[in-house]
């Protein structure tokens, strides 16, 4: 449970710190201070004894770094101020079986976003947050301590991403960004609730993006194409935003990489583009339809069968069979291809093209790279979704 802290209390990390280091660092120098008559050089006696412009010219270059420093820690005071009304504390109870019949209450802190559909307002979040609570035993609290009760939930578990639907007065929706504009080494704020202290902020870059195939559990996050940042996220930060400079939402952070259960500087974060993607579709249609290509694939794909089908290393997804009918057949993919490219983005392997595939908007017409007897070619595909050839049960 969270403990009693300022409301304005906010960690900040990395950044900031680093840089007033270098500063004292630079203030303390040793040209700086040797005293009068012990300098060792001359030059460091001119500094020190005759040469005021020099003292001037190092006291003004101090002040342009502590006006430096002072604009941006403005912004992001403002920043935070902007986004932190936005930001929700989730907390909520679920009963788990420990015996054959027995059973103990589990505890899951977490955070989350205000986002509005159709004039309704709703809290964006992961799905492990609130997975398997009843409505009754979740508690939706804003910065303030106002408190939102949860009125009905949706959730998809191949993406980790859930919906609360919340009423009240003069909430406000928070800002969102183009995860698909992120780069690596892009400044981010990642805002939530470790170990339960409500409304925490650090502050770190992008480290990698495309992250997919990671361990997380047995919940069946199959759908993976997360930011890395080095934003310290801990537990309970699960749900919460990841920021541009703009304070604008780019990602749902979801996870770390920690061998000791806190945070190491490597966390993960759901591209805010694709979490959108899934709300959209939950609050539209209850469910989630992914999009269909329609081929069967080697997953036993070596490097020597690619060098025998004549590409220099193991690369791509190597087509073994095609659904009838199906959006890659009509397009001309063949039994024997290698996708080397799905929509402009290279594939690794066949897992990789199972993720682009489910990640794309049904309906989207994509250009498919493939490889047939030597050659390269392009195709194009307009994928439908799966239900239409797979009915797929969707947990909730």
């Amino acid at each position: 449970m969270e403990r009693a802290l300022d409301p304005t209390h906010i960690v900040l990390v990395r950044g900031v710190l680093a840089v007033w280091a270098a500063m004292v660092g630079l203030a303390l120098s040793p040209s700086a201070a040797v005293p009068v008559g012990f300098a060792q050089t001359p030059a460091a006696t001119r500094l020190v004894v005759g040469d005021g412009d020099a003292r001037e010219e190092e006291a003004a270059g101090f002040q342009e770094d502590v006006e430096f420093l002072e604009r941006q820690s403005r912004w992001l005071r403002q920043v935070i101020k902007r986004v932190r009304p936005s930001v929700v504390h989730i907390e909520a109870e679920r009963q788990a079986r420990t015996a054959r019949y027995a059973y103990r209450t589990l505890e899951e802190a977490g955070s989350g976003i205000i986002i509005t559909h159709r004039g309704r307002f709703f809290v964006l979040t992961n799905r492990h947050v609130v997975k398997d609570s009843p409505l009754e035993k979740i508690q939706i609290r804003l910065e303030d301590g106002t408190r939102l009760e949860a009125q009905a939930i949706w959730s998809d578990q191949s993406t980790d991403i859930a919906l609360l639907e919340v009423a009240g007065g003069g909430l406000e929706p928070a800002r969102l960004g183009n995860s698909d504009q992120v780069d690596i080494g892009d400044f981010v704020l990642a805002v939530g609730s470790p170990f339960g202290l409500s409304h925490s902020v650090t502050f770190g870059i992008i480290s990698a993006k495309g992250r997919r195939d990671l361990e997380l559990g047995d919940d069946g996050l199959r759908l993976q194409d997360f930011l890395q940042t080095d934003a310290a996220i801990n537990p309970g930060n699960s749900g919460g935003p990841l920021l541009n400079v703009r304070g604008e939402v780019i990602g749902i952070n979801t996870a770390i990489a920690s061998a000791s259960g806190g945070s190491e500087g490597i966390g993960f974060a759901i591209p805010i583009n694709m979490a959108m993607r899934v709300a959209e579709q939950l609050l539209e249609k209850g469910r989630v339809d992914r999009a269909y290509l329609g081929v069967q694939l080697d997953s036993q794909f070596t490097a020597a069968k690619a060098l025998e089908l004549g590409l220099s290393q193991r690369r791509g997804a190597h087509v073994t069979g095609l659904t009838p009918g199906s959006p890659a057949e009509r397009a001309g993919i063949r039994e024997g291809d290698i996708i080397l490219a799905f929509d402009g983005v290279a594939i690794e392997d066949d897992n990789h093209l199972v993720n682009q595939v489910g990640l794309t908007p049904i309906g989207k017409e994509v250009q498919v790279q493939i490889w047939r007897r030597g050659q390269s070619l392009s195709v194009p595909v307009r994928v439908e979704a799966r239900s239409r050839y797979e009915p797929e049960t969707v947990r909730q």
